[in-house]
């Protein structure tokens, strides 16, 4: 599996791609969203991005633009989001705009795997629908779900303390 990582702080790319490197994820890193867009359009047919994780606030192009560019033109990649902030009207953009879903920093390796994985499956499953003529199970709302409840969680959190 590839996954296109792109953040704008470049210790937390190099030290994310490391340790996923380790497990068996293919992962390049891009420092913005236009290096992103230049990446995704540079791929071959054997060296697609299932996945990119991108970050939400970043210099230049941030990420919910990012988001839209990647969703209108590689509709069937997953795009999830990932940012230090816990701002639930990023988090509802990013939904909205067609996010696979939302996490935040700092991110649980093991969490950030599932969600990869997750994503990753989602994508087969539409690709073999598009092959087949069958629609897949959908699991975004499930995931929406769930991003908007670590938000909250992680916003009541901040709030006591």
């Amino acid at each position: 599996m590839r996954v296109l990582f792109v953040d704008d702080e470049l210790d937390f790319l190099a030290t994310l791609i490391k340790r996923l490197t380790r497990r068996g994820i293919s992962a390049v890193g891009v420092g913005t969203g236009e290096e992103a867009l230049t990446r995704m359009a540079q791929q071959t047919p054997n060296q697609e991005f299932d996945v990119v994780v991108l970050d939400v606030r970043m210099p230049g192009m941030g990420g919910l633009a990012a988001l839209s560019e990647l969703r209108a033109r590689y509709p069937l990649t997953p795009v999830i989001m990932l940012t230090a902030h816990a701002d639930m009207q990023d988090a509802m953009a990013g939904l909205e705009r067609g996010a696979f879903c939302y996490l935040l920093k700092p991110v649980d390796l093991d969490t950030l795997l599932w969600r990869i994985q997750d994503a990753h499956r989602e994508k087969v499953l539409l690709l073999e629908g598009r092959e087949t003529g069958k629609t897949c199970p959908h699991t975004r709302k499930d995931v929406m779900d769930s991003s908007a409840m670590e938000l909250k969680q992680r916003k009541n959190k901040e709030k006591q303390e």
